[in-house]
């Protein structure tokens, strides 16, 4: 789940991000200033810091994070529309947003923030498919379009990543998506697996992403 340090001391506007990001499915840890943002840098993803707060102003907290870590991005938000403020802020931080704003579009540029500064190791590369692994979110390559799991496809297709080129057996996978004891002859694993074939699978009757270990259970291999 990707973790956002989300930076406002107007309690109206901060609870109202913070409640649409965590609806969002993200993790948002909310603060009023930048006083303690040591501790969270190294367990967030992302910065989102408005400019005018108490103390140290956004500016002043962005240059600090990026003098930390170069590679953490910052998007500002702020009321100033004036180009001066908007190219000091873009002097340091990664995008400026300024208010008010929409969240869908406070949403879309926190995705492209994210795919920009994916790191390498976060990305695998399986047959045609790109899975940055931070999301799960998965892009075929063959038409460069996302492919969108919903509800037990995501968290079943979420642990064979977490478990690359193990192979898996029913029981272990029903445990670990459904938190249940597998109980043989049960076909909601299988009616799972195989809805889940027919989005990640070139062809699925001949799947080359998730094996069928025969006797045993499943596998993805990169």
């Amino acid at each position: 789940m990707v973790h956002i340090l989300y930076i406002e001391d107007e309690i109206e506007i901060g609870s109202w991000i913070a409640n649409d990001l965590k609806e969002r499915g993200y993790k948002v840890t909310w603060l009023e200033s930048g006083n303690e943002i040591e501790k969270y840098l190294s367990s967030t993803d992302i910065g989102i810091l408005d400019v005018m707060l108490p103390g140290l102003d956004g500016f002043s907290i962005g240059r600090r994070i990026k003098k930390e870590d170069s590679n953490f991005p910052i998007l500002m938000l702020s009321a100033r529309t004036a180009i001066e403020d908007k190219i000091e802020g873009l002097s340091f931080a990664d995008d400026y947003l300024t208010k008010p704003f929409h969240p869908d579009e406070l949403a879309a540029r926190i995705e492209v923030l994210l795919r920009r500064f994916q790191k390498s190791e976060d990305i695998l590369q399986i047959g045609h498919l790109k899975i940055y692994t931070k999301d799960l979110q998965i892009i075929n390559q063959k038409n460069n379009e996302e492919i969108q799991l919903t509800g037990k496809q995501y968290y079943l297709f979420q642990y064979f990543i977490r478990h690359l080129n193990q192979i898996l057996t029913k029981e272990q996978l029903y445990e670990g998506v459904w938190g249940e004891s597998y109980i043989e002859g049960d076909k909601t694993l299988m009616v799972h697996i195989r809805y889940l074939r027919e989005k990640i699978e070139e062809n699925p009757a001949k799947p080359t992403i998730i094996e069928t270990i025969r006797g045993i259970g499943y596998r993805v291999k990169q």
